[in-house]
């Protein structure tokens, strides 16, 4: 399909006049076109689209349905219908009474396009550009950022299971291309071994039937790769992604050993950021987090939380679940800059906040990021009564560290840390600690030659925050301030429940995020809605028993 840009004009009169007659008090679909007008033109697609063809139904109006439909949950159906028979939705797309709308097929074609042209998050940024212009969203403030999980949209599966499943997918993607040549080769026994899913399947009890098991699937694996790349198959199954699929687990899975199919012991196996989970969706990743196991992935929420205007989200960002929080700060702070959206405080859990993302932003965005440093986790600090590096005097300048006892480092170098950051040494001399009484509170060195305190320091700007938040986090006016995070749980708690924000609806990590970008557009919806009908937000659920609590 080809795009020919329609004309931006108003609501039809008659939809208008039966609209409004229909909706006396007006509803949310009706409000958005008042309020921020016609939101999407097809000029603004323009790229996903080739310039001759037959013509494509409005990408425009496509878009809001897009939005429309997460905002009412709705299925590609079931928004196609609203489209023909909805009065309220053909005021906001402002269309005729009588257009008859679209096969319901299209909705799936766009998202497609949306996907290869990365344009997902265009469709939350003019939103938020129509909210702007209004006044309703500005630059400044506050705003607050948490992540949640995501379950992936494949069912989640142990190791045996999840190693036959991945070779009865690749014999199904394989009979479904080249069935002749499948039915002439595939060995007898593997009819019955593969036809079925394993979970529906008698799989062996004992840990010994288990492993034969496994190393049978394994071999059987192996021998579908080799058969591939033979010089009778067709060179087109090689190409095929369960084939790509298979071989990728079987790397990460199995070895030879003596012409004998053998599976890597866990140490051997990719590390989880790396390693295949499911076969029906390759780019999700298992994690775990306060005891929770999950397969899927994170997503990541940015909101305005000012008392002068609705909350709305400015931000989203889909990552395989092993992604760690604090590596999303500076995507986030550059996004925003781009949007003129940065705040003047961002507000983040103990995730996102590390002396260096601090520094980071209050030297390139001017932000101050505002969130619990975590504390020491030496001996010294937890044991109590010993001397952590808070103890410790710091001279920048002449390069050299004082202990509580006066006695300075003998030496000082700069160097990385296992993980690549920046970090300072400095070492005491061990005449300085052998004879000191205090040496059991600094040091438990028991070496003759390496008695001395060992301190690794971050570079200056960032043990100074380090310090400075520290001590800020026990005063009464930074637990205030902070206590504004607290709303963005309410924030993730209505995406999951009011818009299934924690399941994916899709495979892949590219549909994953789309669905996500539509998501927040259409919570976007209903608060700007809620804010023009004035609707209070809800109160925090107290139980009963809570609410019986003595004060203090």
């Amino acid at each position: 399909m080809s795009l020919h840009a329609r004309k931006i004009g108003g609501v039809p009169d008659e939809t208008a006049r039966v609209a409004r007659a229909a909706f006396p008090k007006g509803s949310l679909a009706i409000r958005i076109r008042d309020e921020l007008g016609e939101l999407f033109s097809d000029a603004d697609f323009a790229g996903l689209y080739p310039s001759r063809g037959k013509p494509a139904w409005s990408p425009g109006g496509l878009a809001l349905v897009s939005v429309m439909q997460f905002t009412e949950g709705l299925s590609d159906r079931q928004a196609a219908d609203a489209v023909r028979g909805r009065l309220d939705w053909k005021y906001l797309l402002g269309l005729e009474l009588t257009d008859p709308g679209f096969d319901h097929s299209v909705l799936t074609e766009f998202r497609d396009r949306l996907i290869a042209g990365d344009a997902g998050i265009d469709l939350l940024d003019r939103v938020l550009e129509a909210a702007a212009e209004c006044g309703l969203l500005k630059a400044g403030g506050r705003a607050r950022t948490d992540s949640t999980i995501v379950l992936s949209a494949a069912r989640q599966i142990n190791g045996l299971v999840r190693l036959g499943e991945t070779l009865r997918a690749t014999l199904n993607s394989v009979a479904a291309r080249e069935p002749e040549w499948l039915a002439s080769w595939a060995p007898a026994d593997w009819f019955g071994r593969y036809a079925i899913r394993f979970e529906d399947t008698r799989l062996p009890k004992g840990k010994t039937k288990q492993t034969e098991l496994i190393e049978q699937i394994g071999a059987d694996g192996l021998g579908l790769l080799a058969a591939l790349h033979g010089p009778d198959a067709p060179p087109s199954l090689r190409q095929l992604d369960r084939v790509q699929t298979l071989r990728q687990m079987w790397i990460q899975q199995y070895f030879v050993d003596k012409e004998q199919v053998r599976r890597r012991d866990l140490k051997d196996r990719p590390p989880g950021a790396e390693r295949l989970v499911t076969p029906y969706d390759i780019d999700a990743r298992g994690s775990v987090k306060r005891g929770i196991f999950w397969d899927g992935y994170k997503v990541h929420l940015t909101e305005t939380c000012e008392p002068d205007s609705p909350n709305l989200i400015t931000h989203v960002a889909t990552t395989d679940s092993t992604v760690q929080d604090v590596r999303m700060v500076a995507p986030i702070h550059a996004h925003l800059a781009k949007r003129d959206l940065l705040p003047d405080r961002h507000l983040v859990d103990a995730g996102y906040a590390t002396a260096r993302e601090v520094v980071t932003a209050r030297r390139d965005h001017k932000i101050d990021l505002v969130g619990p440093i975590l504390a020491s986790t030496s001996w010294q600090t937890k044991d109590g009564g010993g001397f952590s590096q808070a103890d410790f005097t710091i001279d920048w300048d002449n390069r050299q560290v004082t202990c509580p006892n006066g006695a300075t480092s003998s030496r000082w170098a700069e160097d990385r840390s296992q993980y690549g950051a920046a970090v300072v040494r400095a070492r005491f001399p061990p005449a300085a600690c052998r004879p000191c009484n205090t040496r059991e509170q600094c040091t438990r060195s028991n070496s003759k030659w390496d008695m001395g305190r060992r301190i690794t320091l971050r570079p200056q700007a960032e043990y100074e925050v380090i310090q400075q938040a520290r001590a800020q986090e026990d005063t009464q006016e930074w637990k205030e301030q902070y206590a504004h995070r607290a709303g963005v749980e309410g924030t993730i708690s209505q995406g999951v429940r009011a818009f299934g924000l924690r399941r994916c609806l899709y495979h892949g990590l590219a549909k994953a995020r789309l669905q996500h970008q539509l998501t927040v557009t259409a919570m976007n919806f209903q608060r700007l809605n809620a804010w023009w009908t004035d609707t209070p937000q809800a109160r925090t659920r107290t139980s009963r028993l809570a609410a019986l609590r003595p004060t203090t």
